[in-house]
């Protein structure tokens, strides 16, 4: 491969709820590898700050606002994003939200809500971007950002991780249905990502002053959960989205990739505060061998 493999020079992407976390990460990433983005988001100051930082890096972009959970103000984005740039290469299906509970305690209300912005939101926007990237005849690709937790069982996130995880099937299916048309469709499963919505910036310009700060204690009871010892920032699920969106990837499809610092790896292998691997309620299975 060229050293421009990664490029995605002129191609426009469209990344859904794009204005903070692992979406901007992402929208960012996009537009340092050339691409111009179409940034959708619900809160527009957020849409707006993040395509002023893809301008700042020489690329065209367009905040729009959206309530993806409102397929047709997601369609009418979609439609003022094709107008603007009269095509769309790569979409990004970023946009969801979590709020944990026991499942018996969780509403039908609730239920619903999350399907809508995790599941029926990718639908709608995969259905809308597909048509114009067949319309344009150049092929494209479709990354969709599922989790870890769609991988596994979650407890008090059970119908995030369902949702999740057809996000995942979704993603195979959608794979063979386009790749007559050169559109390819994978996905990325993070995991403990720093992001403003786990530090309480839920809404509202993204202000990290304003961010929950975890105790020291709290913070090395979550890097021993990630076998590489830190939690992961948003520009490493950019960096992944890139790839899947460039060349480098052209020959990938249906697959998820997980940006996780190995905690599917590890499965239920923790380090304790000694640092030896344990698992079984916290029992010593295995000493380090010097």
């Amino acid at each position: 491969m060229s050293d421009n493999s990664y490029a995605i020079t002129d191609q426009v992407a469209l990344v859904t709820g794009g204005g903070g976390g692992i979406g901007a990460g992402i929208a960012l990433a996009l537009a340092r590898h050339g691409a111009h983005v179409a940034v959708l988001d619900i809160e527009p100051v957020r849409a707006r700050h993040v395509a002023g930082q893809v301008e700042a890096l020489g690329r065209q972009a367009l905040p729009l606002e959206a309530n993806v959970m409102d397929t047709e103000q997601l369609r009418g984005a979609i439609a003022e994003a094709d107008e603007r740039f009269g095509r769309i290469d790569i979409l990004v299906n970023n946009a969801g939200g979590v709020n944990g509970r026991p499942f018996l305690k969780q509403s039908e209300r609730s239920w619903r809500r999350h399907i809508e912005i995790n599941l029926v939101s990718m639908l709608a926007a995969t259905s809308e971007v597909a048509k114009i990237m067949i319309r344009e005849g150049r092929g494209g690709a479709i990354v969709n950002v599922s989790s870890i937790e769609g991988q596994r069982a979650a407890p008090y996130f059970a119908v995030y991780a369902a949702c999740k995880a057809g996000m995942l099937s979704f993603t195979r299916s959608m794979a063979l249905e386009l790749s007559s048309h050169g559109i390819r469709v994978n996905a990325i499963a993070p995991d403990h990502t720093v992001t403003p919505g786990n530090h309480g910036n839920r809404t509202g310009p993204v202000d990290e002053s304003q961010w929950t700060v975890p105790t020291p204690e709290q913070l090395d009871s979550t890097n021993r959960l990630i076998p590489l010892g830190r939690e992961g920032h948003v520009d490493e699920c950019g960096n992944a989205a890139v790839y899947l969106a460039s060349k480098m990837s052209e020959y990938v499809t249906g697959i998820t990739l997980n940006v996780d610092g190995g905690t599917w790896a590890s499965s239920g292998w923790v380090r304790d505060p000694e640092g030896r691997w344990v698992q079984n309620q916290g029992r010593v299975l295995v000493d380090d061998v010097t």
